[in-house]
This record gives C-alpha cells, structure tokens and sequence, in this order.
C-alpha cells in the first residue's frame, strides 16, 4: 500500500506513479490528517510511504501520523521522499521510526522534484519544471523495479553535513521559520476559499471573505501555491516568483 502526504502534489505524483507501476492501492494522508483521522489501515504487500523533505526530515505532521496510527499486515516499509536538492540523513530518522513502529525498514529513497518552498527558495518555471519531473519518472520507474523485487534502497553515503542538516538544523528551521504570520492576501484574493480547502492542519480560515491564518501552519505551500488568483504571498520573499503544482500523475499511452 502507498501512502502519501503532500503539499504542492509532488509527493502525490511520485505515490501514483508508483502506484500505477506497482498495481497497489493509494491512501491520501493528507486528507486523512486534515480531518483529523489516524490511520486504520491494513496491507498485505509492503508500506511505501511517500512525502516531501521539509528540513532535510520528512514531515513532522507525517511522522506523527505514522508513529500514531496502526498499520496491520505487511511489517515492510519504504519511504520515498521528494526533494528540491537532498534529503540530509533522514533516512536514518525514517529507520528510527520503523523500530518504533516494528517495521522492517527497506531504505528511503530521494526523488529530485520541482523545489516548491517559494517561503524561502526560487521555484522553476514551468519549461524547467517539467524537465525535472521527465528525469525524476527515471528515478520513479528504477524504484518501482527495485520495490516490485523486493529489494531494498541502496543506501547513500550520510556525510557529516547531511548529520548536522537532519539533527540540528531542522529543530531550528521549524523552531525559527515555520511560522504563518507573513503570509497575507492582496486584493486580488476573490474569496474562493481553496487555500482552507488545501490547508491540511485547517489552520486557514475565511473572514469577511480574506483568508487568515493560524498558529499550527506547517509550511507545505499549499496555500500559497495552490492560490488560483497568486493573491497570496509570504511577505516579501515570495514577489515575482512563480507558483508550483504538480500536475497529477499522466500514465503514457
């Protein structure tokens, strides 16, 4: 079973692509955390969970959710982590997490996607975009192989940065720079209402038809990327870049 949580759909991509290759079933997180449900899940053939690398870990939000929920059947796990660069050691945290859960951990592997942290980072436009995404179904399509062998990831060699970037960085980019008190709605926000849609923490809401936002924000870009009018920015950082979304996953005919 592939499980996925995603923000701006990179990780969605990767988990159909997979899901598509492998013939497995896809479960939404995503949906499942917006609306506050733990996983009651069970699967014969092994976990493959996907997610984006939010400060060189996956998902905090998505790590909770794991370690919380209850998993039955197949004790195999993958983690499959979409990134803008690397993935740090988070590998070794995903291990972790597999003890904690009695997982046999079968390796995370890193897929290079479109980046989407516009709070922060440049965003490809749409040309170089889809040139990534086109290297990164490579990638995709050498990992179904792997998966549907069941072997495990090859694992990369973790350097002394790598450490540093998972175990220490980390608490202070969430400590220091996971806050939604920049974000903010021009007046070409038309009051649609999908960035409380996208929020996966519902942690947006609509007042006298203006987003605001809350204290439990965990910088998936959802808000601001999946914003049709672009009427949303992160203070400053986010003027004159282009807004990402991954486009769902094509099967080739």
């Amino acid at each position: 079973m592939i499980v996925f949580f995603t923000g701006t759909r990179n990780s969605r991509y990767a988990a159909q692509f997979l899901a598509d290759k492998l013939e497995d079933e896809l479960v939404d997180a995503t949906a499942l955390i917006k609306a506050e449900k733990e996983a009651k899940l069970r699967s014969e053939r092994p976990w493959i969970f996907v997610s984006p690398t939010y400060g060189w870990q996956i998902p905090h939000l998505f790590a909770k959710w794991i370690e919380n929920g209850d998993f039955r059947g197949s004790r195999d796990a993958y983690f499959v982590m979409t990134c803008g660069d690397g993935i740090g050691s988070a590998g070794r945290r995903n291990e972790a997490l597999c003890t904690r859960k009695a997982f046999r951990c079968l390796g995370t592997a890193k897929i290079v996607m479109p980046e989407n942290y516009i709070a922060m980072f440049s965003v490809p436009g749409e040309e170089a975009a889809t040139e990534i995404r086109r290297s990164a179904t490579d990638d995709l399509e050498a990992l179904a192989a792997l998966i549907r062998s069941g072997q495990p990831v090859p694992e990369e060699p973790v350097g002394l940065m790598d450490k540093i970037y998972t175990n220490a960085v980390n608490p202070a980019f969430y400590r220091l720079f996971v806050k939604a008190s920049p974000f903010l709605a021009t007046d070409d926000c038309i009051a649609c209402g999908k960035c409380v849609k996208n929020c996966p923490l519902n942690n947006v809401t609509l007042v006298a038809g203006k987003p605001r936002w809350g204290d439990r924000c965990t910088h998936c870009m959802a808000c601001i990327c999946g914003c049709p009018a672009e009427a949303i920015e992160y203070g400053k950082k986010s003027r004159g870049k282009p807004r990402y979304q991954c486009p769902p996953y094509q099967r080739e005919k």
